[in-house]
């Protein structure tokens, strides 16, 4: 900051570290009677971020019982007769997985990312979160 803002004080603690990440900044005017001067600025974001494609099982939706009737109707002595442990288990996970995926429908995952705010990033939430534990620490 090289303008004044507040009689004839300077500025000295921005809310990022990264410059970059502020752009546009306008000094000037008054809220009301107040001696300290209104300050606009831009917050500088990707606006276009990734969309995960991960998809993650939504149990909520679970139709359990049709599950349970497609692992009940496996005649499992015919399938697990001469076979080994390893044939047998893969043969177990094979019906298994197969079950889950016609009785359990998939869904978007979310991302923790989408949900905290554009300065929120990198070194300054892993400073947070150090200063999250020193206060649960100390208490």
């Amino acid at each position: 900051m090289d303008s004044l803002t507040r009689g004839g004080a300077v500025m000295d603690l921005m809310a990022t570290n990264a410059s970059e990440l502020i752009g546009d900044v306008k000094i000037g005017g008054s809220l009301g009677c107040s001696d300290h001067t209104l300050m606009e600025f831009v917050v500088l974001r990707d606006v276009g971020q990734v969309k995960s494609k991960v998809r993650t099982l939504n149990f909520r939706k679970a139709n359990f019982q049709f599950f349970k009737e497609l692992l009940n109707r496996m005649p499992w002595e015919t399938v697990h007769r001469d076979k080994g442990s390893e044939q047998s288990w893969q043969n177990f996970k094979d019906a298994f997985h197969r079950a889950q995926e016609l009785s359990i429908p998939r869904c978007k995952k979310s991302s923790k990312e989408g949900k905290r705010p554009a300065w929120l990033i990198g070194d300054l939430l892993i400073k947070l979160q150090g200063k999250k534990e020193m206060h649960r620490q100390w208490k």
